[in-house]
């Protein structure tokens, strides 16, 4: 590499043993102290502006990077001038840089695996997008497609480059195009958000990842806080535009600190290798394969006591049962939480993320509670809003992009039924999850491992296998709400509950779920580490089943499934046994 670019904040050029001040706390700081610790003040933790050949050594194995398009630069499309004319401008920026453009592309490592890497440069002209800043991004996308690599984009921009007008402005359709691509075909695209991150770069390539990060406190938006104001004239709240305000509002998967990001970066990628699945170049089975008599969960209704419907419920709701992120722990090697739903919020009641099980990538979601009355609160019950949903929708399609089984956990009382929820669409979020996840191209698999109820729960459970706990349940409704409507009294739940047929053996009879899993005799709250292995086996099982058929086959097997119910022909009877 031949650039070292200019820190703003610090001045780089004179000996390392002078000191600076930390632009946020404005705290004394050594140099050379700040070089160790990778240019994060050691009293406040803010983060300085790293140069290009910093950030390349930070996330790169050292000595991996190969670097294209060195020589390639600006051009002077439309003669423009303000105080002084645009060669000019970038000639001086190239001096003062050693850089020819705001971008830096190559390939490289990280904990040995390859991958194509944009860096941009804020200290060159502002890390503006003009026509050659898109194409050095566009030429990146395409090397990853054609190596079959993952691209990883380090964005600091301030906007787009004014000096070359509307050439500047298609470079935003020019590389999300480019990123469209590797989305189809199946490969990663990560973007790492530094400070700061604006305009052009953030309507286009640089949230347009399969996975978002940004580093703390980094400033991140569209319009910046100065045209906001000026604009219309809007007091501004505290941290807006922050990387952690982001990601409460779903933009950003994870904030993570500097000293974290080569191994997150690391794990993603390993997650990601090699999971591309193309099973449409496979003989298409026409009908499932056989269930295997030994499968770790009761397929057999006359196997399973008769239980009390209210006792069922009652056990359900234990607030001490295992949640999806408890399990999540438990079952899988690994598992790596992603956020937001890219629009709106991170919804608290639903989580989901990529978890590694028996060495396979898995996309996992689920409805999340929690044990204390403060996290309770601030799941709102495991019921989410529409946000929860659109987050949902979003990891299935990560899913299916890249070949991922999809495995669910279904514990919630319903959808949240609150007025801000219907004013943004409650039901249309739950109706495109439920289409969604009937027609993805990879292997579906839920567990309702507490309550399930109604359309709420539905939406992560449109499965090619639905598996239920011992002591869960699946209904249409609330036993309260039901017998609120019916008997016009919700002292007649326990009523409502028993009419409902709501019991994992019920459901068994009528076809509803495909197996029960068997808890601990006290209830899977008494033993989560047995639970836990219970629900891993189960989980296993299932895939394996699933893991023989094509794309096409398990849609085919999951259209049939939920087309039998309600048909004469092919509805199981409840007395059927």
């Amino acid at each position: 590499m031949t650039s070292v670019l200019s820190r703003p904040e610090t001045d780089r050029s004179g000996d390392e043993n002078q000191w600076t001040k930390c632009p946020a706390c404005t705290s004394l700081l050594y140099l050379r102290r700040l070089k160790r610790q990778d240019w994060v003040c050691p009293e406040c933790t803010h983060p300085l502006r790293l140069t290009v050949d910093d950030r390349l050594a930070l996330l790169l194995d050292p000595g991996s990077f190969r670097r294209f398009d060195a020589d390639l630069g600006p051009m002077d499309v439309l003669g423009f001038t303000d105080s002084k004319p645009y060669p000019q401008r970038i000639a001086e920026a190239q001096k003062r840089t050693g850089a020819q453009e705001s971008v830096i592309w190559g390939t490289g490592t990280i904990e040995d695996m390859p991958l194509v890497v944009a860096v941009m440069a804020f200290e060159f002209m502002g890390g503006s997008v003009g026509g050659v800043t898109g194409e050095l991004i566009a030429r990146a996308a395409r090397h990853a497609l054609a190596e079959r690599l993952p691209l990883l984009l380090v964005t600091a921009s301030g906007g787009a480059r004014m000096q070359e007008g509307a050439i500047s402005l298609m470079q935003l359709a020019k590389t999300s195009q480019e990123i469209g691509r590797l989305r189809e075909a199946g490969l990663l695209c990560v973007n790492l958000l530094t400070d700061p991150t604006y305009g052009g770069a953030t309507a286009s390539f640089a949230v347009l990842g399969d996975i978002v990060l940004a580093e703390p406190s980094a400033r991140i938006g569209f319009a910046g806080p100065g045209v906001i104001k000026q604009t219309i004239r809007q007091d501004l709240p505290k941290n807006f535009q922050r990387a952690e305000s982001l990601q409460a509002c779903g933009m950003v998967d994870e904030v993570v600190p500097r000293d974290r990001l080569r191994p997150t970066l690391g794990r993603l990628l390993r997650l990601h290798s090699g999971t591309t699945r193309t099973p449409e170049t496979k003989e298409t089975p026409e009908t499932p394969p056989a269930r295997s008599h030994e499968a770790p969960y009761l397929t057999d209704p006359i196997t399973l006591d008769r239980v009390p419907a209210t006792e069922v419920v009652r056990t359900a709701r234990n607030i001490d049962r295992p949640t999806t992120l408890d399990y999540c722990g438990q079952i899988f090697d690994e598992f790596f939480e992603l956020h937001g739903d890219r629009s709106s919020a991170d919804d608290k009641a639903i989580v989901g993320g990529i978890g590694l099980l028996a060495g396979r990538p898995v996309v996992v979601i689920g409805h999340q509670k929690g044990h204390e009355t403060p996290e309770l609160i601030r799941r709102n019950f495991g019921m989410p809003q529409p946000s929860g949903y659109h987050k949902a929708r979003r990891l299935m399609d990560h899913a299916e992009r890249f070949g991922m089984p999809l495995v669910t956990f279904v514990d919630t009382p319903g959808a949240y039924p609150g007025v801000e929820a219907e004013e943004r669409g409650q039901g249309t979020a739950i109706a495109e999850c439920i289409l969604r996840m009937s027609r993805l191209r990879v292997p579906v698999l839920s567990v309702v491992t507490g309550e399930g109820g109604s359309g709420g729960a539905l939406a992560l459970a449109t499965a090619n296998r639905l598996l239920i706990l011992q002591n869960a349940y699946f209904s249409v409704i609330s036993p309260e709400g039901c017998a609120t409507i019916l008997f016009g009294n919700a002292g007649q739940a326990d009523r409502a509950a028993t009419e409902l047929r709501i019991t994992p053996r019920d459901l068994l009879e009528l076809g509803v779920v495909d197996g029960v899993i068997p808890e601990p005799s006290q209830g899977a709250h008494s033993d989560w580490a047995a639970t836990g292995t219970a629900v891993r086996e189960a989980i296993l099982a299932g895939l394996a089943e699933l893991s023989p058929l094509t794309a096409d086959s398990l849609v085919k097997d999951r259209y049939s499934r939920h087309t039998r119910f309600g048909d004469p022909d092919r509805q199981l009877p409840i007395g059927r046994w």
